[in-house]
C-alpha cells in the first residue's frame, strides 16, 4: 500500500476512535503512533484489512496512554472493552473530521496545520518543512489546535463546508517547499472531499486548483524567477489537467448553484482557453468578476476586476475603476503601475513599480517588480534621449 492510500485511511480511523470514546487529540496521537508501526510492519506483512489493523493498533495505543493516567479499575474496564481484531464497521466520519479541523475557533494557520496532520496524514516534520518553520514551532501549533477542539463532539459538529474549502485553498496556495508538495496534497484532499459531498462548490474548488496547477510548469524561470501569466509559455501548460478542470467546472455550473469557487474557476478557465494573453476573452472575465464581487464583496476581487477592465476597455478605464478602491489594498500599487505602463507612462509606472516592490510580501514578487521598474526606467530614458 502506497503512502497516499495509507493517508486516506487516517481520518476514517480517527473517527472510529472518537466514536469509541477517545477525545480528538488522543485519537489523533494514537493513529500517528499506529502509522509508525504500520510503516515498520506492512512492507513485509501487509494485513488483509489495513483499516481494521490500524483501528486495532491505534486503539491499543490509546489504551496504553490512558493506562498511564488512570487507576487500575479504569484500566481494566478499558482493556475489557477492547474489540477483537477483524473487520471494522463504522460511520465514515471523514467529512466531520474535515469540518472539525477547520473549526472556526482555530486560526487559519492552525486549521491548515491540523488538516494536514489529521486528515492529510503528514508528519509534523513534513508540515514544518513545507511551511519553513522549526519542527518544535509546528508541534506547538498543532498541539494548541488539538487542545482547543478536544471537547468538540465530532458527530454533532456542523459541517461548515465553506470554511473547509477555504482551508484547503490556503493549503494549495502554499505550493511547494520542503519534502511535501502542498499543492498536490490539497488536490488529493479536495478530490476526497468532492467524493464525500458531491457539492458544486467543492467541485468548483477542485476545478480551480487543477486549472492553476496546469500552469505550474510555466510559472517560474530556471533561475526561480516569477513569470507572469501574460509572459508564460503556454505550450508548457498541462492540457490534461486543463481539460479535467473545465469538465468539472461545466458539471458544477450546470447545477445552477453558483458560488465563489465556481466563479473563480470560470475566470481561470477563460485564461486557460486563450492561446495568448491578447486572445483572452476579457469581457467575459470582467463579467465573471462581477459575479464574484456580487457573491463575496471581496476587495481583492474588486482589484482584479479593475485590472480586467483595463484589458477589456483600455488602461484608462482600468485606472478609473482602480481609483474607486482603497489604495492600501495589497498589490494596488502594482496594478496602477501595470496600467500606467499600458498607457505609455513609463516614468510614472517605473516609480510605482519601485514602490510596489517595497510593499511586496515575498522575494519572487519583489524581484519581478524590481525588474519591471528597471525595464521601464530604461524605456523612459530612451524616450527622453532619442
Amino acid at each position: 500500500m502506497d503512502d497516499a492510500h495509507l493517508r486516506e485511511l487516517i481520518p476514517v480511523v480517527i473517527g472510529v476512535l472518537v466514536r469509541r470514546g477517545a477525545d480528538f487529540a488522543s485519537a489523533e496521537d494514537a493513529v500517528q503512533e499506529a502509522l509508525v508501526k504500520a510503516l515498520e510492519v506492512w512492507p513485509a506483512d501487509l494485513p488483509r484489512d489495513p483499516r481494521a489493523w490500524l483501528v486495532t493498533v491505534a486503539w491499543r495505543k490509546h489504551v496504553d496512554a490512558v493506562r498511564s493516567e488512570l487507576a487500575r479499575q479504569a484500566r481494566e474496564e478499558l482493556v475489557h472493552e477492547e474489540p477483537p481484531p477483524g473487520s471494522v464497521t463504522s460511520v465514515d466520519d471523514t467529512l466531520h473530521l474535515y469540518a472539525l479541523c477547520a473549526h472556526p475557533s482555530l486560526t487559519p494557520a492552525s486549521a491548515v496545520a491540523l488538516t494536514l496532520r489529521a486528515v492529510g496524514g503528514l508528519t509534523t516534520r513534513q508540515i514544518s518543512e513545507a511551511y519553513l518553520v522549526p519542527e518544535a514551532t509546528m508541534a506547538q501549533r498543532i498541539s494548541r489546535a488539538k487542545a482547543r477542539i478536544a471537547t468538540v463532539d465530532l458527530g454533532a459538529e456542523p459541517r461548515d463546508l465553506a470554511t473547509v474549502l477555504r482551508v484547503l485553498y490556503l493549503v494549495f496556495n502554499e505550493g511547494y517547499s520542503g519534502s511535501v508538495d502542498l499543492a498536490a496534497e490539497a488536490i488529493r484532499l479536495t478530490r476526497q472531499l468532492v467524493a464525500l459531498t458531491d457539492d458544486p462548490e467543492a467541485t468548483g474548488l477542485l476545478a480551480l486548483m487543477l486549472l492553476h496547477h496546469a500552469r505550474r510548469p510555466a510559472r517560474w524561470t530556471a533561475a526561480g524567477g516569477l513569470v507572469t501569466l501574460a509572459e508564460q509559455d503556454r505550450a508548457l501548460w498541462d492540457t490534461a489537467l486543463i481539460a479535467e478542470g473545465v469538465e468539472l467546472l461545466q458539471g458544477a455550473l450546470a447545477r445552477d448553484e453558483l458560488g465563489e469557487m465556481q466563479a473563480q474557476a470560470a475566470i481561470a478557465a477563460l485564461h486557460a482557453d486563450a492561446r495568448s494573453a491578447d486572445e483572452t476573452d476579457w469581457v467575459q472575465v470582467v463579467e465573471w468578476y462581477d459575479e464574484l464581487v456580487a457573491l463575496t464583496s471581496s476587495p481583492v476581487a474588486r482589484l482584479n476586476r479593475a485590472v480586467a477592465v483595463g484589458e477589456a476597455d483600455g488602461p484608462a478605464a482600468g485606472l478609473a475603476a482602480l481609483a474607486e478602491l482603497d489604495a492600501t489594498l495589497p498589490r494596488h500599487t502594482a496594478a496602477r503601475a501595470y496600467l500606467q505602463a499600458r498607457l505609455g507612462n513609463d516614468a510614472v509606472a517605473a516609480d510605482l513599480y519601485v514602490t510596489a516592490a517595497r510593499e511586496a510580501t515575498n522575494a519572487a514578487e519583489r524581484d519581478h517588480l524590481t525588474r519591471e521598474a528597471a525595464r521601464l526606467q530604461g524605456c523612459a530614458r530612451q524616450h527622453d534621449h532619442p
